[in-house]
């Protein structure tokens, strides 16, 4: 008998006309409820004229304006402690959480019902699923489990699935180490940061990960390392596994798109439980597949704190669901979370992308770790990367190792960037999501 891989085959492999009728049936009910359980939607739309009543078609939604991650802070501050965006009150409540606060405007407080959380965890089984994972697997799941929503739901959503679930809250990376080698664990749930953390922790104990543990999948979301092909080209050859990209925010809770195990090199858009579009982030056009923009989306899940048409700063570039040969009928985005419009750096006239530095670094399998230093220097901007090789690249070639680094980025920017070699052990780690851009500009 053949496998089962679709988590949900009912809405995966719906025609794009049923699709559509099924998106429409949410929106309306969405817009309905946040209309009248949201004073922050009812000012909103009373504020364009818009009722619940004027969707006839999705093309309607486009007359409903963005919501941002600015308005939301605002709300929060104007009305402690959640604003007024929320449609339940904190005494009906089931789960508290609060964003990481890395987008310079400090975290947000989320509250979620337990329609909210039944349903973020199933946007994770989606994904999972679809990569492989199943009830015979050993999942561990690399988080603190504190106020930020990591990767709470999916650990639920192996459970959800049947798999054995290792919670790791409070473990150092030894400790880890030691209970994937002693639990024969094949599934390691992190952030592709700490996943290459991990790596060097094991290098550093005597252990080969790829030839000693039973890893599989290495499943990855809260930052684009990935979708960026050096760095899950890395971390397939340290870790020996296939490795997945699961991007969310806490904001719209859940995965928003997710990698099937064709790695046909796009991610798979929740068209049932999302309306994702794509615009341009200066003009807010709506773009057309093919064409890289901002991701808005609209949350058909998030019921508690209702998302519709959140400018996510996200940069994705749709394409049909044919791009993938799995069968699915959603359309994917190609090359997954391309960067965030907000992480682009201009210097001396060139767009800068870190994911785009990144890409090139983990192409040199000398180097350990990095750092990416953008500073005025006589007042004429300048960009650094401080470069780690691993311990047992000899001195005598560090010249060598520069002039390689320089010689790609330069190539691949039209632009001169300084390379800096440091001493083994002398960049930070990072736990959780990286901090490996210091923009010393921001700070003057």
């Amino acid at each position: 008998m053949k496998e089962q891989v679709y988590w949900n085959p009912k809405t995966e492999l719906m025609t794009r006309e049923s699709l559509e009728d099924l998106q429409l049936r949410k929106l309306r009910k969405l817009i309905n409820w946040s209309y009248e359980k949201s004073p922050l939607w009812r000012r909103k739309l009373d504020n364009v004229d818009f009722q619940p009543g004027d969707i006839k078609s999705l093309e309607d939604l486009k007359k409903i304006p963005f919501l941002t991650r600015k308005e939301l802070s605002q709300s929060q501050l104007n009305k402690p402690l959640f604003g007024d965006i929320m449609s339940i009150s904190k005494e009906s409540a089931l789960r508290y959480h609060q964003t990481s606060g890395t987008s310079g405007s400090g975290p947000l407080r989320i509250l979620d019902g337990w329609k909210d959380w039944e349903w973020g965890s199933e946007m994770w089984c989606y994904g999972m699923y679809a990569f492989g994972v199943r009830d015979n697997d050993i999942c561990l799941v690399a988080s603190g489990y504190g106020n930020f929503i990591g990767f709470w739901l999916a650990h639920y959503a192996c459970e959800r699935i049947g798999a054995l679930t290792i919670p790791t809250g409070g473990m150092s990376s030894e400790d880890r180490i030691n209970k994937i080698m002693e639990m024969e664990v094949t599934v390691l749930v992190s952030t592709p940061t700490y996943a290459i953390r991990l790596a060097q922790v094991a290098k550093e104990m005597g252990v080969n990960l790829a030839k000693d543990s039973k890893i599989k999948f290495l499943l990855h979301a809260g930052e684009p390392g990935a979708s960026i092909p050096g760095t899950k080209k890395m971390l397939e050859e340290v870790w020996g596994a296939k490795v997945g990209d699961f991007p969310g925010m806490s904001e719209t809770g859940g995965s928003t798109c997710y990698e099937c195990a064709e790695q046909s090199g796009g991610l798979h858009i929740l068209e049932d439980h999302y309306i994702q579009e794509v615009i341009d982030p200066k003009t807010t056009e709506n773009l057309s597949c093919g064409q890289r923009g901002e991701l808005v989306l609209t949350s058909f899940g998030r019921g508690a704190m209702p998302l519709i048409r959140y400018r996510t700063g996200d940069l994705v570039e749709r394409v049909e669901s044919t791009f993938c040969s799995c069968g699915r009928t959603f359309d994917l985005y190609k090359g997954g979370i391309l960067g965030r419009a907000d992480d682009m750096k201009l210097v001396k006239g060139v767009n800068i992308f870190p994911s785009a530095v990144e890409d090139i670094i983990r192409e040199f399998k000398e180097i350990d770790e990095f750092q990416i230093v953008i500073y005025t220097e006589k007042n004429i901007d300048q960009i650094k990367v401080k470069i780690e090789p691993i311990s047992e690249f000899r001195s005598n070639r560090y010249q060598e190792l520069q002039k390689a680094i320089a010689e790609k980025l330069y190539d691949a920017h039209r632009l001169s960037f300084r390379v800096e070699i440091v001493e083994p052990n002398t960049l930070p780690r990072f736990e959780l999501k990286s901090k490996r851009l210091q923009d010393l500009r921001e700070k003057i």
